[in-house]
């Protein structure tokens, strides 16, 4: 058996490949198989599988595809092999040997090919290790998210290991093949230097000096046509080396001190000249010869180290199409707005032949904002104004510089603005000029009065912070430790002000780790701290920007930096700050205006991670009291959805001490109801977690209790480690009612998990607790889901013994809800006992006691044991009839675990086609949704 990840993703065996199925089932094997023998949790399944939108059924979904990816393994034996795929919580495992990894062979070749001493032998572990690759590394998959950064990092390992072999064939004074070994992957990869320039060097030493001066100037200009940059040191180096006439065969390897000696040793003698060659291309693309120079220029230099933004520049370029455009770049303090705006303008010389203007306009500085005239008279004297002709009044000279401008194709950068009046007064006139503006504001005035075209700038990708990582440790650094690089862009937020500060931090302290720099970055306590150097940082950036709010955006900010959880809306937002939702709502409109937060749907906002930091730093003494109010909001909140989304049933139990609600939202429906406490779930859990760890215990086991309705809608959805952090926490307040009402819902769970033994553990205590606290409906449902298990046991007559005296006990309590579902039970266990006439009767009775509208779910699964129990008197029309309206119910409803079981009895007694469909279509939406 061998699993592959270099290539199309597979499991090989002794009969041939094992069928797995869709791109997400391959997705989640790659997930397992790049953690392998590690527990991976679920939330990182998700995002490894659906990124950042994953679907309401996500969970289900996954422990679908694990229990297919379990049933393939044990169909090929695999334990034979030591291959497991086991459960451990919230998160799965696969337990696999090293040796059947196709990825950690490769990486064992590489290893021993470092060791070896003889350049041959290198070589034939090099090439071992490469044969290895059937392809690019985890094709099949959903290449998003942390899948498309681990193909990257595999690929950039491959990459690198290219070029080892490369300087192995120089080692031994094969140049040819190293050339050849190259070449494919220099043209697959044009923009990866290292490649070009060992390439040339290979080609050079081959004696095939045209060729190598040839793929120079190809990549030089390549770099200048795509990236607007110049050839770094390795391809420069590599030229010069050349042109001085270097020694050739014999000398060292491709990329090695031949290249830095170049450097090192400057200009030489060039060959069959007697004059001195430069040691490559350096004229920036601004002052090119061939370029005619502008007749004014005020651009700062363009920015360095500029990773990525590929589609924000062509956004950039789009926006700048057209008749007068004003091109808004907009994003929060740090995020490169600057960089990438300069980026742009250098990028495009020739679209502005009369000019390029710039101004910083300091909206967000400590010093304060240039005078408008002093910003107006910089231009107009740029522009060739004799001084004494400049006005003297704003109005006057903003007429002069829109005259000036009419006919020319001017660029004007307007950076750091912080409001829309500001930039209108300095606004070119000619149609064929540009403007381009940054700002951490919208400046949603501009775009109302001057149509500005907003091009919003978010956080960079991973791969983009280790590349801006790279520009400044040099790539060995980062290739040396890439999973501590990616942690820093990830800890970093993806915010180019953090990176730069990060690298900034190593750059200068050489004996440090990536590795040990993430460590140090991790804790949250002093994350600002190491992203401050001199006066440059991520808290400087952001002080500026919230210097700019009003007071009551800034509580808000500071009380939402205490939110246990990763999204909030106007309701939390409220709640946290003491106010309404309409001025919550105010505030975060304020806020995202400065893109301190993020609106990810409407109504519906993020914090990023540091400046999540920052603002609880703003208030660090209301932390507690922000905590309490947000518990009580989600308690509140809760208990409406679970009473919307279950109008019959009972209140889960008295508020807790202390309670202080805020306005709560409305549900208009069961679907509005269900919805929020899906999308809610990991808030809610954070929130449990927070209240727990600040011992607030009475909130916590509430919290998570009263998402009962989607546990009873999504039992098999993984709830079990957030129940049992509910148990701990009702055991820690010693409540009695609350430990039983913790059990029974977590029993339960157990039970539909497969884990029986465990479950009647649980179960069995659950009635005499509810006995003790005098929660007589607690104990019938104690009683219902202890009846359950043991009719799984096989000890039916005290399963039904038991179902029997919860129906008793909701009927002395006159509580429909629970004897509806007392009866739903107790005819499933009649009719296991081979009594369907009682069954049909318990059935009935129960359908009886519940209106139409009552929970689907139930209806849905009384409708079934209906049809099975008439199936079961030989009155086989009415059956079908009746399982056929169970599978609809399910099926409108969206509760497609009832619909598969409906639809299963009756391909039993049916063999029609519409049956098989609608069987496959439910079984695929369970396993295969999203």
């Amino acid at each position: 058996m061998e699993f592959r990840l270099l290539g199309t993703v597979s499991v090989d065996t002794r009969t041939g490949p094992l069928p797995l199925g869709p791109a997400k089932r391959r997705s989640l094997l790659a997930a397992l198989l790049l953690s392998a023998n590690t527990p991976v949790p679920v939330a990182r399944l998700t995002d490894s599988l659906w990124g950042e939108e994953p679907p309401p059924r996500a969970r289900g979904v996954i422990q679908g595809h694990v229990s297919r990816l379990r049933a393939l393994l044990t169909g090929a034996e695999a334990q034979a092999y030591g291959v497991e795929l086991v459960t451990l919580g919230d998160a799965y495992v696969l337990r696999v040997p090293e040796t059947l990894l196709d990825y950690q062979r490769f990486e064992e070749l590489l290893m021993l090919a470092r060791q070896q001493r003889s350049a041959a032998d290198t070589v034939r572990m090099l090439d071992d290790a490469l044969s290895l690759w059937q392809g690019p590394a985890l094709g099949g998959t959903f290449t998003e998210g942390p899948l498309q950064a681990a193909a990257h990092t595999l690929e950039e390992s491959r990459l690198a290991t290219v070029e080892e072999l490369a300087r192995a064939y120089a080692d031994l004074g094969e140049h040819h093949r190293a050339a050849s070994v190259l070449r494919a992957e220099a043209v697959a990869h044009p923009m990866r230097e290292s490649l070009a320039a060992a390439l040339i060097l290979a080609l050079y030493r081959a004696g095939r000096q045209s060729e190598a001066l040839d793929w120079f100037h190809r990549t030089r200009r390549l770099l200048a046509d795509e990236l607007g940059i110049d050839p770094g040191h390795e391809l420069a180096d590599a030229y010069a080396l050349i042109l001085r006439g270097g020694p050739r065969p014999g000398a060292a390897p491709a990329g090695g001190t031949d290249a830095a000696g170049a450097s090192r040793a400057g200009t030489g003698p060039a060959e069959g000249a007697g004059t001195t060659a430069p040691p490559g291309p350096r004229v920036p693309a601004a002052h090119n010869p061939s370029v005619a120079p502008h007749p004014t220029d005020l651009l700062p230099r363009a920015p360095r180290g500029f990773h990525g933004r590929n589609a924000e520049l062509a956004a950039l370029t789009r926006a700048a199409a057209g008749e007068a455009p004003v091109c808004l770049v907009t994003g929060p303090a740090g995020v490169g707005k600057t960089s990438l705006a300069l980026q742009w303008a250098h990028h495009n010389p020739g679209a502005f032949p009369d000019g390029r203007l710039f101004a910083d306009l300091r909206g967000f500085s400590e010093t304060g904002e240039p005078a408008l005239i002093d910003v107006l008279r910089e231009f107009l004297l740029a522009l060739g104004v004799a001084p004494r002709r400049v006005p003297e009044s704003v109005s006057a000279a903003a007429a002069l510089f829109r005259s000036l401008t009419d006919r020319r194709r001017l660029l004007v950068v307007l950076d750091n603005a912080r409001d829309s009046a500001t930039v209108r007064a300095l606004l070119p006139g000619g149609t064929d000029c540009v403007t381009l503006v940054t700002s951490r504001n919208r400046l949603e005035g501009l775009i109302a009065s001057d149509a500005a075209r907003p091009v919003p700038l978010g956080i960079l990708e991973p791969q983009d912070g280790t590349a801006l990582l790279a520009g400044v440790l040099g790539e060995e650094r980062i290739l040396a430790e890439p999973v501590a690089a990616r942690r820093l862009a990830e800890l970093c937020g993806g915010l180019p002000l953090a990176l730069r500060v990060t690298a900034a931090r190593l750059a200068g302290r050489p004996q440090w780790t990536l590795a040990g720099l993430a460590d140090e970055l991790a804790d949250e306590r002093g994350r600002l701290t190491f992203l401050d150097v001199d006066d440059t940082g991520v808290s400087a950036a952001l002080r500026l920007t919230v210097q700019q709010l009003p007071a009551d955006a800034v509580r808000q900010l500071a009380r939402l930096g205490h939110h246990p959880g990763g999204h909030f809306d106007p309701y939390t937002c409220a709640a946290l700050a003491g106010t309404d939702p309409a001025a919550a709502a105010a505030a975060l409109e304020r806020l995202g205006s400065a893109h301190l937060v993020t609106e990810t749907a409407p109504g519906r906002w993020v914090l990023h991670d540091l400046v999540r930091l920052y603002a609880r730093g703003l208030d660090p003494a209301s932390g507690a009291e922000a905590l309490v109010d947000v518990l009580d909001h989600y308690i509140a909140t809760a208990l409406a959805a679970a009473d919307t989304a279950e109008p019959g049933g009972e209140p889960c139990f008295v508020l807790p001490e202390g309670y202080r609600p805020a306005a709560v939202r409305d549900f208009a429906d069961r679907a509005a109801a269900m919805h929020w406490l899906a999308t809610e779930r990991d808030d809610l859990a954070r929130a449990a977690v927070a209240a727990r760890g600040a011992g607030l215990h009475d909130r916590a086991w509430r919290i998570i209790l009263l998402q009962w309705p989607q546990v009873v809608w999504r039992v098999r959805d993984s709830w079990a480690p957030l129940l049992e952090l509910a148990l701990d926490s009702a055991r820690a307040k010693q409540d009695l009612y609350a430990e039983s009402r913790v059990l029974n819902l977590l029993g339960w769970v157990l039970t539909e998990e497969g884990r029986t033994a465990e479950a009647l553990t649980l179960l069995e205590r659950s009635p005499g607790l509810a006995q003790q606290a005098g929660d007589r409906l607690g104990e019938a449902t104690a009683l219902i889901n202890l009846a359950v298990v043991q009719a799984g046991q096989g000890e039916l007559d005290r399963a039904l013994e038991g179902c029997g005296r919860a129906v008793v006990l909701a009927r002395e309590e006159e509580d429909r809800h629970t004897e509806m579902l007392a009866l739903q039970h107790l005819a499933r266990l009649q009719l296991s006992a081979h009594r369907p006439g009682d069954a049909l009767g318990s059935a009935r009775t129960a359908l009886a006691l519940g209106p139409e509208h009552e929970e689907a779910a139930r209806r849905s699964l009384l409708l079934a044991v209906s049809g099975e129990a008439r199936l079961a008197l030989g009155e086989e029309d009415e059956g079908i009839l009746l399982l056929d309206r169970a599978a609809e119910e399910a099926e409108r409803a969206g509760y497609d675990e009832g619909a598969v079981r409906a639809l299963e009895a009756l391909l039993r007694v049916s063999a029609r086609a519409e049956y098989r469909t609608r069987h496959a279509l439910a079984l695929r939406r369970l396993t295969d949704g999203g």
